[in-house]
This record gives C-alpha cells, structure tokens and sequence, in this order.
C-alpha cells in the first residue's frame, strides 16, 4: 500500500513540474475572430511570472445591426502540453461601447457597458518568435441597453514575442 501511494505522488508532482515552462516576457499580434459580427483586436501580453500572464484587447466588432469597440484586460494561467503546445485559461473583463446603425426597428445610438469574461485556448509557441493561437472567450455583458447579456467569443491570434 505504501508503494502505491508513494507513485501516486510522484506522479501528481511529476505532472505539476512538468507543467512548468516559461512563457515570453511581451507579445505583441492580432486576435480575429467572430461574437455575432467579425472583429479584430490588438493583443498584448505581459509576462508575469513562468506560468501566468497580463493579456490586454483593443479591439472592435462589425455587424448588420451594431458597431463596436471593447477594451478588455485577462489575467491567464499557462500551461505546457508537449513541446511548443500550450494550453491556458483565464478571467478578466473590460469596458465596451456598441454604436447601433438603425436597421433594428427598437434600436438606436449607442450603449457603453462593462462585461465579464473567461478565457480558454490552445497555442503554438514556434522556434522563432512566433505564437499562434485559437481559444474561446465566453463574456456576460451588464447592460439593459443591449439585447443579450452573453456572447461567445471564438478568435484565432498571432502574436509576435520579445
């Protein structure tokens, strides 16, 4: 009995340490993707430790109904897969202002609201400086002005690291 707890131990420390890698310090790319409208973001990523990082969006949003522009900031948990693959996952939110363009009969202007999201992804980490990713970003929207209050968020990213 004592063996078989001692290897489940050093199994689960193995598979902890073997988690471990460093990620770039900053990344610098694009994220394309589509939550009811294509849109583009500006990405960013700070390094913060081994295993976890700042990642900051600016981005927009265009669609038959509305515009829009977000701001949103994610803190993330990396972890390695094998190789250059590397899964992650992380929490944040941001700030977002929707310019509706009148073709929804009981809509009009615009609306600024906070948002919530999550994130989860796979990436590519290559031999050069290159990082290419595809993850999934649930965001729950705190507004009344919108007709939603959730919107999945699909996007694949490229991103230049140094």
């Amino acid at each position: 009995m004592k063996k078989l707890i001692l290897s489940a131990i050093m199994v689960v420390g193995l598979a902890f340490t073997a988690q471990a890698q460093e990620i770039s310090k900053n990344a610098l790319g694009l994220r394309l993707g589509d939550n009811d409208g294509f849109g583009g973001e500006v990405t960013y990523q700070r390094g913060l430790g081994d295993n976890n990082r700042l990642e900051l969006d600016l981005g927009w949003r265009n669609s038959n109904d509305y515009d829009a522009v977000k701001l949103a900031g994610l803190y993330q948990w990396v972890w390695n897969i094998d190789g250059g693959f590397n899964w992650y996952a992380g929490v944040g939110g941001g700030l977002a202002n929707s310019d509706y363009n009148g073709n929804d009969r009981n809509r009009d202007g615009s609306s600024t609201y906070l948002f919530a999201a999550g994130d989860i992804g796979i990436e590519y980490n290559f031999d050069i400086p290159l990082l290419l990713s595809l993850d999934f970003r649930p965001e729950v929207y705190f507004t009344d002005n919108i007709d939603k209050d959730f919107g999945p968020d699909i996007a694949l990213g490229i991103k230049y690291q140094f």
